[in-house]
């Protein structure tokens, strides 16, 4: 068991907080304000930490890591233009349920990632 530290609450909290899906640089430049003494290191280190506890999930997303606190049921939009991350909520299908029927394994997560151009950059093309 890894040790509780007031600088892996802050990340937890701050990724909490969001909903932008941020990257660790995020994350550290947001904690950087309020944990002057704080490093890039520190925050990889923690966000490893809180993923292998299953308290939050990565996001890969063309080579970069996005991080996500939301756990509930949902896929992920990547526009192809502005790289923005946006939550898709689920009608309610359990796709772990439906694909275990199928599978002789045990399915314990799932992540579903569309990609295409959202809205803001549509109306700008």
């Amino acid at each position: 068991m890894t040790r509780h530290s007031r600088q892996r609450d802050a990340v937890y909290e701050n990724l909490c907080s969001r909903f932008d899906h941020p990257t660790a640089e995020d994350i550290y430049l947001s904690l950087k304000k309020e944990i002057p003494d704080i490093s890039l290191a520190t925050v990889y280190r923690n966000l490893a930490l809180l993923e292998n506890e299953g308290k939050i999930a990565r996001i890969s997303c063309d080579g970069t890591a996005r991080y996500d606190a939301n756990f509930s049921l949902h896929a992920h939009f990547v526009c192809k233009i502005c790289g923005r991350v946006t939550d898709i909520e689920s009608s309610g299908q359990n796709l772990i349920a439906e694909y275990s029927e199928k599978f002789e394994g045990t399915i314990m997560s799932q992540s579903l990632i569309f990609g295409g151009i959202c809205p803001e950059c549509k109306k700008i093309k």
